[in-house]
């Protein structure tokens, strides 16, 4: 289970999400705003991260726009099997991120390739070693929702 955070770590969360400075000492601004030195602002995010609060701290890029390629892929996995085969799928470094849903296809995940014979090689593997189909739902129209998670 994940560690409670204080009023400071969802203050810094808060601060990352959406507004992060685009300067030579991001950190150091953020920590500023919040009355942290830079190292304490670095040395809370990385115990947030290690502790599983936070799964990935990074920018999000339209991979389209970089000549990559995202698609949305499902699969049915059988109760017994979930988390082995979710820990298989998690493990491969085209899988941007991977839930489960109440649905008969239960695992969904995002593969992001710089080509398309890539998503076709990260599909057929995960197929070989889950031993299931994976269907691939390849992005039709661009969404824009801006949703924002107070911590």
């Amino acid at each position: 289970m994940p560690e409670a955070l204080d009023a400071l770590d969802r203050a810094l969360i808060n601060a990352l999400h959406g507004g992060f400075p685009l300067s030579d000492e991001p950190f150091r601004e953020v920590g500023a705003r919040l009355g942290l030195t830079e190292a304490d602002c670095l040395e809370r995010l990385r115990r947030l991260l290690g502790a599983g609060v936070l799964s990935r701290f990074g920018p999000l890029f339209q991979v389209e726009r970089l000549g990559g390629v995202f698609v949305l892929a499902a699969m049915q996995v059988a109760e017994a099997d979930f988390d082995a085969t979710a820990a298989v799928v998690n493990g491969l470094p085209a899988v941007a991120h991977n839930y489960r849903r109440e649905h008969a296809f239960n695992m969904w995940f995002v593969l992001a390739t710089e080509t398309p014979a890539e998503i076709d090689a990260a599909v057929a593997a995960i197929e070989r070693i889950a031993g299931t189909p994976v269907y691939v739902f390849p992005k039709e129209r661009e969404y824009f929702i801006g949703m924002r998670l107070e911590a």
